[in-house]
């Protein structure tokens, strides 16, 4: 009885289409830094964006396709780390913190370490994010993750460009708002992923849908405040949710 002819290896060509997604992403990010540096600050805040939307679909395009690889995984931290790391920082930094430098040699300083600190935090929170999976609840991330914190400084710049408002002005509240992003992205506060996992997971309750529409129409109508409202009101739910906890936990633990 001949052998059964072997099984035909799988195409790996189908790897390619989450890792294009990435790519795309990884050029916004890319074209963020550009545009920032040629002071075009809202084409740049539209590209991180941009990139943000392109990094939730990789993953789900991967997990649809069944194409998940260690090399995909890897190569969207790398991508995520220019396109949520260095470019918010560095339109961050060109928008308003290198503006600091004319309050004084030290300001100057403060100015670009800031921006920095917001790219290091951005890749610790990648790697911490990276030796952590498999060993954390998925409908939770410990930290403001990378694309929200990057949301909320992209918007925050959008925002007042936008309303006509100079960064030199607002450089000291620039700094403030990048680096409380910075921190947030290192802190073990706990952020709710939307992954939660389930048979239930794809119904959504019909108000949902309703806050869904006009999330929406908010958006087509004003962009940019819209989704600084959103980025706000996440980035500040972390530590929300820190302190009801500690509310509900302070009178269990005075009960004798």
């Amino acid at each position: 009885m001949p052998a059964p002819p072997p099984a035909r290896p799988r195409n790996r060509g189908v790897y390619l289409l989450p890792n294009l997604f990435t790519t795309g992403g990884l050029f916004a990010g890319y074209y963020a830094i550009i545009a920032a540096t040629q002071g075009r600050y809202e084409f740049a805040c539209i590209a991180v964006f941009i990139a943000a939307l392109l990094d939730g679909v990789d993953g789900r395009v991967a997990r649809l396709t069944n194409t998940q690889s260690e090399f995909g995984v890897q190569y969207d931290s790398l991508a995520d780390l220019i396109s949520f790391g260095l470019a918010p920082s560095l339109l961050m930094y060109h928008w308003a913190l290198d503006s600091l430098r004319l309050d004084g040699v030290t300001p100057g300083k403060i100015g670009w370490i800031a921006a920095f600190l917001y790219a290091a935090c951005a890749a610790l929170r990648l790697a911490r994010f990276n030796s952590q999976v498999g060993q954390v609840d998925k409908r939770w991330f410990i930290g403001l993750a990378s694309p929200a914190a990057a949301g909320l400084v992209a918007s925050f710049v959008w925002t007042c460009v936008s309303l006509g408002l100079d960064g030199r002005a607002l450089r000291y509240v620039a700094l403030a708002v990048t680096v409380v992003a910075a921190l947030l992205m290192v802190s073990r506060l706990r952020y709710y992923s939307f992954k939660a996992s389930g048979p239930r997971n794809d119904r959504l309750p019909f108000l949902a849908i309703i806050v869904v529409l006009a999330v929406l129409i908010g958006i087509a109508i004003y962009p940019p405040g819209v989704l600084l409202a959103i980025c706000a009101a996440y980035a500040l739910a972390g530590p929300m949710h820190s302190v009801v906890r500690r509310v509900r936990r302070a009178p269990a633990e005075s009960a004798p």
